[in-house]
């Protein structure tokens, strides 16, 4: 072997060296991806404990005494959130300046009252984590801290004159629960894909959560449908069918739901608000 040769040999020997000894490359996290664990987590203030979204109506009547399966009505909640009020949901994540008009459109369009209060609930509870923890970590010239700073004082000006002035608009506002998550993900980044699959996976996890508060499934079941392919091909598909439609094509898919949810509070006794 010549001295070149050698030296060469040597060269790639200490650059192979280098290489086993340096540190190994920290895993990254973005601030879209640590905001959507944030928003995905069941521990988020939002309430949505309180609420079965028809589940405990349906129970009670149903006329068997043996509960039946909980995947046919978890699909069926799920197509009722998508063509109901993932469309605005849509809507407002593409243009946050229609925030306050989308959510007079959507208040204006839910006709079950229960499910109107359940929905204003949730935003409401939702604008205040914004305002107390989130919000911070987004700029001050932001389009979306505007439009959602200014639904807050109109939400606070509507509790003090709960009854408003007819073809007064600054005292209207009602703080439903689609847009304003629409709004938010957006200003924490959140790709809008995102943040419709989770806004559809969160609303799953509190009916499973409240399928087995009243006894329906064991937990380890409801994780087991969480974790299930049938749930991620359920829940895609909904997206794609309800991607392109339109607030004014939005419409109640599943009527019987509206049904269940109105006559909760009909219930001889209950343990959920919806």
């Amino acid at each position: 072997m010549s001295i070149a040769e050698l030296k060469d040999e040597i060269s790639r020997l200490k650059t192979q060296l280098a290489s086993q000894t340096r540190p190994p490359a920290l895993p990254t996290n973005s601030p879209s991806s640590h905001a959507l664990l944030l928003l995905s987590d069941s521990a988020l203030p939002l309430g949505s404990f309180a609420f079965s979204s028809g589940l405990e109506s349906h129970l009670a009547h149903h006329p068997s005494r043996s509960y039946p399966p909980i995947q046919p009505f978890l699909s069926l909640a799920l197509q009722t959130l998508a063509t109901t009020t993932l469309p605005y949901l849509l809507a407002a994540y593409r243009d946050p300046s229609r925030l306050q008009e989308l959510d007079d459109t959507l208040d204006a369009c839910i006709l079950c009252h229960v499910t109107r209060r359940a929905s204003t609930a949730q935003g409401k509870a939702l604008l205040t984590v914004w305002e107390r923890a989130f919000c911070e970590t987004v700029g001050e010239g932001s389009e979306e801290r505007k439009v959602l700073a200014a639904l807050s004082v109109k939400l606070k000006k509507a509790i003090l004159r709960p009854t408003p002035e007819v073809g007064n608009t600054e005292t209207t506002a009602f703080g439903h629960f689609a847009p304003i998550w629409a709004v938010v993900t957006r200003a924490m980044e959140i790709p809008i894909g995102d943040s419709a699959n989770v806004f559809l996976l969160n609303h799953a996890k509190a009916v499973l959560s409240a399928a087995v508060r009243a006894s329906v499934i064991g937990p380890y079941q409801a994780q087991a449908v969480l974790a299930s392919g049938w749930l991620r091909r359920e829940i895609e598909g909904l997206l794609r069918g309800n991607w392109d439609v339109k607030i004014e094509e939005a419409g109640q898919g599943v009527p019987a739901m509206d049904l269940w949810v109105g006559r909760h509070e009909m219930l001889y006794s209950r343990i959920f608000n919806s």
